[in-house]
């Protein structure tokens, strides 16, 4: 199990897309091995989640074929 303290040393990248209203995620790919952490880009000293990188991947796939519509 992974808990929020252990990502104090986490490298975040903010999204590209951060700018238009700041409705947008961090994440910090490749810290854990195998996972995803990510948090709200407005709150980085809230909670994190932390993903399988498979299902991350997946995740992002999907929102890019637009397997989600549009909001």
């Amino acid at each position: 199990m992974t808990f929020a303290s252990d990502l104090n040393g986490a490298p975040w990248r903010k999204s590209s897309y951060s700018d238009n209203g700041g409705n947008c995620i961090e994440t910090a790919a490749g810290f854990i091995p195998g996972a995803v952490p990510v948090r709200d880009s407005k709150d980085p000293e809230g909670p994190a989640l932390v993903f399988p990188a498979a299902a991350f991947a997946a995740f992002v796939g999907a929102v890019k074929a637009g397997e989600f519509g549009t909001i």
